[in-house]
């Protein structure tokens, strides 16, 4: 049957792997360093793994293959000790119905990137009283965005640096504090950015100051991979040697 089917550039693709988890159905895995499809019945062409690949060598393109199979998703995902599509959020969503469809209506909400997918949760604590007056920001720079520093600002000289997904501060509640104090900082996302600016970014910066660390801290959801793998990638790319920390925040505001 004609449909819309995941397809994956070898020669882009250089093994990071980030497509992978990103896959509810299992369908991507890899082999000899490159990922590659594992079974047309096993995606379902809705691209949740576009968002994920930092070499944009992921796209959907419409030709003959086998239909899209759930009861072979289900199979597979048990064969390699996945938890079912139901638990990533696939449940309801009528796959069948989406075939020889060009969109991704509803995508964001009722599954496909784990990233973009709707949730509530109640506050592991109850609320507690403001304190008197507003706590100190810890800021002492400015722009933050990465799309927006000078890479050669003077507050990246002899600075530990702080590189944070933009989410990061909204669930870690004591970001300022415990992360942020000390150090300077960039910011950006790397669901909706072009994650080659960042690694070109992140490399001139790395070269033209004279970082004493670097961390990342990133979100526990796949898409937020991407900006750990421009950092290292940029670190291996400017040729110094800096210590290198990744720390990783769940969406519900603990350090995984």
């Amino acid at each position: 049957m004609l449909r819309k089917i995941v397809q994956i550039d070898q020669d882009r693709c250089n093994g990071c792997g980030l497509c992978v988890p990103s896959c509810a159905e299992g369908a991507i895995k890899m082999i000899n360093g490159k990922a590659v499809l594992s079974a047309d019945n096993l995606c379902d062409g809705l691209g949740a793994c576009l968002g994920e690949c930092p070499q944009d060598a992921i796209r959907i393109i419409e030709r003959e293959a086998d239909e899209f199979d759930e009861a072979e998703v289900a199979k597979h995902l048990t064969s390699i000790d996945k938890a079912p599509a139901e638990e990533h959020g696939h449940h309801g969503h009528g796959h069948h119905g989406h075939h020889g469809h060009g969109h991704h209506q509803g995508h964001g909400h009722s599954g496909g990137c784990p990233g973009s997918r709707a949730m509530s949760f109640e506050p592991k604590t109850a609320p507690v009283a403001a304190e008197a007056g507003s706590r100190q920001s810890m800021l002492a720079q400015w722009p933050v965005q990465l799309h927006l520093v000078p890479t050669s600002a003077p507050y990246f000289q002899d600075a530990d640096l702080l590189i944070a997904a933009d989410c990061v501060p909204f669930a870690y509640a004591d970001f300022h504090k415990d992360y942020l104090a000390g150090k300077a900082v960039v910011i950006g996302c790397p669901k909706l950015d072009d994650n080659q600016f960042y690694l070109q970014k992140l490399t001139e910066l790395f070269r033209n100051s004279s970082l004493k660390s670097i961390t990342v801290m990133r979100m526990e959801v796949p898409c937020c991979g991407g900006i750990v793998m421009a950092a290292r990638q940029a670190l291996a790319a400017c040729g110094k040697d800096i210590p290198f920390k990744e720390i990783t925040v769940g969406i519900q505001g603990e350090i995984r």
